[in-house]
């Protein structure tokens, strides 16, 4: 039985991509206003999208050695080790706090 759901289900599935594409092929052939201002703002993405990409491929390296952090430590500049403040350290211990009802 659900072999049979399953089918229907993907049946009913296909039909709705179907009728979906085909009304969007008649949208598309149609001399539409939303049709034209779709079509441009369509290829101005994939335009868009292209430039991007060959921007990346030309100036991708020059960017991320931009931001590359150079140096040695676990995050380029910084040490290895924490380093302790002391007078931080101190000042934490000295104080010592009391609730007053």
């Amino acid at each position: 039985m659900e072999e049979q759901w399953d089918f229907e289900f993907l049946s009913r599935v296909a039909d709705s991509c179907l009728s979906f594409l085909s009304e969007f092929v008649d949208d598309w052939l149609a001399n539409d206003m939303r049709v034209s201002i779709f079509k441009i703002l369509l290829s101005w993405l994939i335009f868009s999208l292209i430039a991007i990409h060959f921007a990346w491929k030309v100036y991708g390296n020059t960017v991320n050695d931009m931001y590359y952090r150079q140096g040695s430590g676990q995050n380029g500049g910084t040490p290895d080790v924490a380093s302790h403040f002391s007078a931080w350290e101190s000042q934490a211990e000295n104080v010592q706090k009391s609730h007053r009802d």
